[in-house]
Parts: C-alpha cells; structure tokens; sequence
C-alpha cells in the first residue's frame, strides 16, 4: 500500500468558536464552509488540548512531540534546535518524502528536515506582516519581499510547490498561516461580509469574576476598557492604546468618550470580533484553494488533510482576548482531518488528545517508528474509535505576566474537570517578568459549567475530588519529568 500525502494546514491563535462546524453562538452570523467540509468529510476532534497555549511553546510541541521542558521552548523567548532526532519534518523525510514548509515559523532556527521552505521574517522574531511580508527562502540571503497579502501569498506558494513537486513521491506539506494573528489585518475583499450584522455576544463577555481566586483575579488583557491598570503590579494595561487612542487595529472607537462602560465595551466587541473573523474568512478561502486543487488533480483522497492551531484564542469570553489563559477557550485547540479510507465521515470525537501527539501521528501516518523520547503518542486509532484518549491533559504557561499580565500556572484537564494552580514565580524563565503573585488554586466542573463560571475549589465538599486531581496532577508532572524539584519556594503540590 503506498504512503498517503499529508497535507498540514497550521493558522496562528485560531479559536474554536470562530470555526462554524464547531456550533458556537458565532455560527448564526459566521460561516466557514470550507474548513466545515474537512468535518464533514472527515473527523472533528472536540478535545484537542495544547499543553501550553502559547504561539512559539506550542509549535515546538507540534515539532517534537515533547513537552516545553524537555525540548527547550517554554517561552517566547526560547529557540528550538532543529538539529534534534525527535524533529518530525527530518523523520518524515527520511520515510521517503518530499518535504516543504511555507508561512509562519517563529522557532528561532533553520526549518531543517524540509526540502523547500519560505518562512515568515522581518519584525517580531519571524512574526510577519500582514501586507507585503517578508520571507527567508532555503537558498537565498536574506529576507525576500512579496507583494500582497500574507494569506494569499502562502497558499500560491504552497499550491506552486505542489504543482511542481517531483512525482511519484508521496509529500509532506505544512502550510502555516500567521492569521488570524492580532492585529487583524484583513482582505479587503471581506470588508463588508458583516455591514449590518451585529456580532453575537459571549454570555461571559460581563462575567463577574470575583468567583476566580486571587492568582488570577485581575490580570489579563480584556476586551471593554476597565482594566487600565493592573493592581496587583501597577503596570499599564497592554491593550490601553487600543481604547484610549487613534491606533487600535481599526481606529478610534465609534462612540463618544463620554460614553458608559457598556457601550464601550460593545463597541471594542464588535470591532475586535468583526476584524479577527473577516481574517478567518480569507484561512477558509485558502483551504477551499488546497482542497480544490488536490482534487482536480485526483490526490485528495490519498491525502491526509489536517487543519489546526498552535493553541485557541479567546474572542470576548470572560471579556479576554489573546490566547495565554488556560481555560477552555485558550487550550481547546481545533482539530480537524480528512482521510476517507480510515476516517469516517462526519464522525466527532471527543476524547482528549494533546498537540504532543501530533507528531507521533504524523509519523504513524508516514510508516515511521516514534522516537522513544517524544513524549505523545500517535491518535490514529482514538480517531477511528479504536482506542480511548487521556484520562488527563497536562498543561503549563510559563511566561509570567509578559505582554498580556497573565500568571505562570500548571493544571490538568480531564474529561469533566480541569485543576488550575496559579504558582505566580517567573522563576527564571526567559522573557517572564520576575514579579511574585499569589499562589492559589481553581477547581472547574466541565460538565455542569463548561464555560467555567463558578471556581468550586474552596468548596467543603470537593475536598476528596481536589485531592484526586491534585494526585493525579503530580503523577503527570513525574512523568512528563516536570516536577519543579529545584523550586522549593513554591507551595506543596498536594496537602
């Protein structure tokens, strides 16, 4: 039987609220058909966690198939050695594959492993602009200028590689998009796909937060403008420009600076929202273009298409925007394949799988042996139904109070509950800020609060439940080799 093609589209802090398929309240006014027609023709995975809801932290996971620290990359700031013999693109292509990546990078070193590759360069430490990018191309010196539109351009590279690959040979592709990546920058030819719409609101985009414990309490970027200043470290807001000034992604708010709290709060709703989803809209179109072309030329069937994200995004829900929170809406992740001859159509799954899985499946699907030190494990048959996923995910954030002020914390997700502890300690990471918060815990019931509404872990009664989770959380920090021995100033892990 020959190898299948494994196409890999890879967008940067897409939500799973913003993909129609997935049924969110955006759906009503939001459609992403062609992302849709990957479920519809293959699988949606529901639970799909990443383990550290950070752009750079989670591509190396996806790389390696390793936790952050044990490949190197927690932070922003960390650079993945792509030298290593757990990276997936050289152990792929050593099964006989052509290789190429195109679009975002951002691991701070040489894609090694790929035959061709165009990455993203120039500002922000390989993030990209939105017009007119900037690329280093395998080859060339220096950075590459191409004229347009950051989406268009790397799918036409990649649709250019495809066309031109040599045959005969089954190819591995990753097609990695830098939107829906702040600050919007949208294709003009979606301008006006919400003229007249109102936007839907998350029923939490008014949560009153006082539930949360004090490690959390506070912090975050927020999409109203209430939180100017943090408390806890006296330190500006990141996102103050964007409600106080003429340079928010869009402009000035349209409303007067007299205007109440709620009106603004609106009103930054719906400019962030509409902007954030006419990027989304241009994602669909390029998967419609690689989905179109793999089947004109009768490859699409011995494909296996993979749409994901490096980790969520939050679009208003507990009034957050960004991504590095580890509530649902940051760590759920979207997850969908296409493959018809294992992959039944239309099937959900909602068993819990990590993005330290993908390489191991990538590799099950290139006919690869998994490198016993990566630390996931291939989904293939947890896909198929099978085998059953995780009992527990365990994830970490470990850029304390960077860039949008949210505390280093660890926790487990299960299927029905997710631990969170708020250790508040930068403790030498690079890039966090070395400002102590406080240390304390939240309990969440996932299957009667799945928005994460009502923090229970004080409660009388879950004192069994928490000393479960917090055994369990400990089982899975000794096994991911995270156990923070070196740091005794941090609270006991479990009473």
């Amino acid at each position: 039987m020959s190898k299948p093609n494994i196409l890999y589209i890879m967008s940067d802090d897409h939500a799973i609220n913003s993909i129609s398929c997935y049924g969110s309240i955006l759906a009503e006014v939001f459609k992403t058909p062609n992302l849709d027609r990957i479920a519809e023709e293959g699988c949606r995975l529901n639970k799909f966690i990443s383990t550290n809801s950070l752009c750079v932290p989670a591509r190396a996971s996806v790389m390696t198939g390793q936790y952050g620290n044990i490949n190197g990359v927690k932070t922003l700031a960390d650079h993945w050695d792509s030298t290593t013999d757990v990276n997936v693109a050289k152990l792929i292509k050593e099964q006989g594959y052509q290789t190429a990546l195109f679009g975002k990078w951002h691991l701070h070193d040489i894609p090694r492993g790929f035959d061709e590759y165009k990455y993203l360069g120039g500002i922000k430490n390989q993030q990209g602009t939105y017009r007119d990018p900037m690329f280093f191309e395998k080859g060339q010196e220096g950075l590459v200028t191409h004229k347009g539109y950051v989406t268009d351009i790397i799918t036409d590279m990649t649709l250019d590689w495809l066309k031109n690959r040599e045959e005969g040979k089954p190819f591995f592709v990753m097609c990695n998009h830098k939107a829906p990546h702040d600050m919007w920058d949208y294709p003009e030819k979606f301008e006006h796909i919400f003229d007249g719409i109102e936007i839907p609101e998350p029923d939490s985009l008014f949560e009153d937060l006082s539930h949360r414990s004090a490690g959390s309490f506070g912090y975050g970027s927020t999409v109203s403008p209430k939180s100017m200043i943090f408390p806890k470290t006296g330190k500006a807001h990141s996102l103050y420009k964007f409600f106080m000034a003429d340079d928010y992604v869009t402009g000035k708010l349209d409303c007067d600076e007299n205007a109440s709290f709620e009106e603004k709060a609106h009103k930054a709703y719906q400019k962030y929202l509409k902007d954030y989803l006419r990027t989304v809209a241009g994602i669909d179109d390029s998967v419609r273009q690689l989905l179109e072309y793999l089947e004109k030329t009768g490859e699409i069937d011995n494909t296996v298409i993979i749409y994901t994200s490096d980790q969520g995004m939050y679009l208003g829900e507990h009034d957050y925007c960004d991504k590095r929170w580890s509530y649902e809406e940051g760590i759920r992740t979207p997850f969908l394949i296409r493959y018809p001859s294992e992959v039944k159509a239309g099937s959900v799954n909602s068993e819990l799988v990590a993005n330290i899985d993908i390489a191991p499946l990538l590799l099950d699907f290139a006919g690869a042996n998994v490198p016993a030190a990566m630390q996931g494990k291939s989904f293939r048959k947890v896909i198929t139904g099978e085998e059953d996923g995780y009992d527990a995910v365990y994830f970490r954030y470990w850029m304390h109070l960077a860039h949008h002020e949210i505390p280093s914390h660890y926790g487990i997700r299960t299927q029905n509950y997710k631990l969170i502890y708020y250790y508040g300690r930068a403790l030498g990471s690079k890039g966090a800020i070395d400002i102590q918060t406080p240390q304390a815990w939240e309990l969440y019931d996932l299957k009667n609060d799945p928005l994460e509404l009502n923090n229970i872990y004080e409660k009388e009664k879950n004192g069994e439940l928490v000393a479960q989770l917090k055994a369990r959380l400990l089982e899975l920090k000794v096994q991911y080799q995270d156990t923070d021995d070196q740091y005794p100033e941090l609270l006991p892990l479990v009473d």
